[in-house]
């Protein structure tokens, strides 16, 4: 770690704070699968068909499927916003207090919703709540990192994800970041034996 440190420079970590939890969810769900232009546009819209910039749970749960729909959302985002602001409004969501729940808690209550698994919740944690020691362990490029970083023959597997985090421990958000950037450097830098 002490060569990716040496390589990449400092942390330099960033978390959207702005808005609420529900607004940062809703936006995740948005932006699944797609580019950044494109997600931006459908977001813009989703926003543009409330009279608030941002958009309350019973807002969301009141609008009918295809009103949602045509703001450019999927059939099953349409719906899987409509399951996040029916959890929020029946209160097995505790949107307001997720902050104060441990990581674990909150991925067990976020993957509760349609649309959102484990990697969701954990960038949540991640980038939302700023939380240090949260280790993606199904996130490709967290998975490509560590094979350029460790000299791998093979892309690891969770699990191997896993063991090579547990010494980052606990700052395995910021070994995370680490393995992101590794991929930013030129191809080769990490060429050769791994260092002892």
């Amino acid at each position: 770690m002490a060569e990716v440190i040496g390589k990449v420079g400092p942390f330099t970590p960033r978390s959207a704070a702005g808005g609420t939890h529900f607004d940062a969810l809703v936006r995740s769900i948005v932006y699944q699968q797609l580019s950044g232009k494109a997600a931006a546009t459908i977001h813009g819209r989703v926003r543009a068909l409330f009279s608030e910039d941002t958009p309350l749970p019973p807002q969301i749960f009141a609008t009918e499927h295809d009103v949602l729909r045509s703001a450019g959302l999927s059939n099953q985002k349409a719906s899987y916003l409509r399951n996040l602001a029916e959890h929020t409004l029946n209160g097995s969501l505790p949107i307001e207090s997720l902050h104060e729940l441990g990581d674990e808690a909150i991925i067990e209550a976020l993957t509760q919703v349609k649309g959102i698994g484990r990697w969701s919740a954990q960038m949540f944690l991640m980038f939302r709540l700023g939380r240090l020691n949260v280790l993606p362990d199904l996130d490709l490029g967290v998975q490509k990192g560590i094979q350029v970083a460790y000299r791998m023959r093979k892309l690891p597997k969770p699990q191997k994800v896993l063991e090579t985090g547990a010494k980052w421990a606990p700052y395995r958000t910021v070994g995370a970041w680490y393995m992101w950037r590794v991929l930013e450097l030129p191809p080769g830098s990490f060429a050769g034996p791994r260092p002892r």
